[in-house]
């Protein structure tokens, strides 16, 4: 992993270990795609992560303007993942994404979002995504991250 110091000159660097960590969290990821005009998109999302092969995956529906930008525009993203409450850290970067309409590959990576977020894949909401999943209305963006740039203002004193 292709780590970079947001803060540089930080009395305490942030880890690798620290960033694998902090991608497990349940915070939302923003994806930024160019729409058709040539601006930039953002939209939250959840998301999860797998050290092993180093991984982001979303899901999301397949007519969503997310899809339609990585579809017309370019398959180049950036992403961001933060925590809103002090002290500040967050973990952003650059990726390549793939979108994979293939509903038996997508099924288990999107319960696994669903888990990470509901706990449960016996709720009305998580329900509704599993069934637009197995219509093959959801896809997968996978995100090959290019670096990972992260920050942790907790660390803003020396040890």
């Amino acid at each position: 992993m292709k780590l970079i110091q947001s803060l540089p000159g930080m009395p305490n660097k942030v880890t690798e270990e620290e960033v694998n960590n902090f991608l497990e969290s349940k915070f939302n990821l923003q994806l930024a795609t160019i729409d058709e005009e040539g601006y930039p998109s953002i939209q939250p999302l959840w998301f999860l992560y797998e050290k092993e092969p180093g991984k982001i995956y979303i899901s999301t529906q397949k007519k969503t303007r997310k899809t339609r930008n990585l579809y017309n525009n370019s398959n180049k993203i950036y992403f961001s993942i933060d925590d809103e409450n002090f002290p500040y850290r967050g973990v952003k970067g650059r990726g390549i994404a793939r979108i994979s309409e293939d509903i038996e590959w997508n099924r288990p990576i999107i319960e696994k979002i669903i888990i990470k977020y509901l706990g449960t894949l016996d709720n009305p909401l998580a329900q509704m995504i599993t069934e637009n999943a197995k219509k093959g209305m959801q896809v997968v963006i996978e995100i090959t991250p290019k670096f990972f740039s992260a920050w942790d203002f907790g660390k803003a004193t020396s040890s």
